[in-house]
Order: structure tokens, then sequence, then C-alpha cells
């Protein structure tokens, strides 16, 4: 059984940082991304970051790009997400997900089919 637990949210002043990880258990071999995905008060769910868990692609969304940096520890079965500069607009529940075994779009929701349960961020002004 997949299992994704996410951990280090919570609430800091604009310009902090924090560092979430997502611990993995009983994920398939073949599965190709690991994401991290957001979803602010009264909106939709949007990706963060992704990386390929074999190779270390990475990929982030345009307005994270140069502060966030997503890592994993294979040995560990964690994906680590590091949040730098964080703004008031980065306020939201973050989640990690574990992908099909398709390449491509590793920033496409559809793409995902494992989940955790997420983590609260919220930046304050």
């Amino acid at each position: 059984q997949v299992h994704l637990m996410e951990s280090g949210g919570g609430s800091v002043q604009a310009g902090g940082s924090l560092k979430l990880s997502c611990a993995a258990s009983g994920l398939p071999s073949n599965s190709i991304y690991m994401g991290w995905f957001r979803q602010a008060p009264g909106k939709g769910r949007e990706a963060v970051s992704a990386i390929q868990r074999v190779g270390d692609n990475t990929f982030y969304a345009a307005s994270v790009k140069g502060r966030f940096t997503i890592s994993q520890d294979n040995a560990e079965n964690t994906v680590y997400l590091q949040m730098t500069n964080l703004i008031p607009d980065d306020t939201a529940m973050y989640y990690c997900a574990a992908s099909k075994p398709i390449y491509g779009l590793p920033l496409s929701e559809n793409r995902y089919i494992y989940w955790g349960q997420g983590t609260q961020v919220i930046v304050s002004s």
C-alpha cells in the first residue's frame, strides 16, 4: 500500500523559509516522478515542482522558480521542497504526489496517482 506523509509546514513571515518533507512508502518502482502541488483557499490545485525519481531532473512552476528547490533522498524514500523568500501568495496546503509510470508533463496533475494528506503553509506579510 502506498503511503505519502508530508511534514514541515508552518507559519512564517514573508521573506522566510521552510523545508517540506515527503516520506514515501510502498511506491511502485515504475513511478516516474515525485511532485509537490499546492492549493490555496478558494483556488484550484496547482503544480509547484517535480523531480524525476531516476536521474534527478527537476521541474518548477514559473511562480516558484529561483525560490524553491526540490530534492530527494532515494535511500530514505523522501522528497524535499526547500522554500525560500516566501511570499503571502505561497500560502496554501502543500501536497506530495507520486506519478504514474508515464514520462512527460511532470507538472500535470493528471500524471499523478498517489497523494499525501497535505501540510499547511501560511506566509504572513
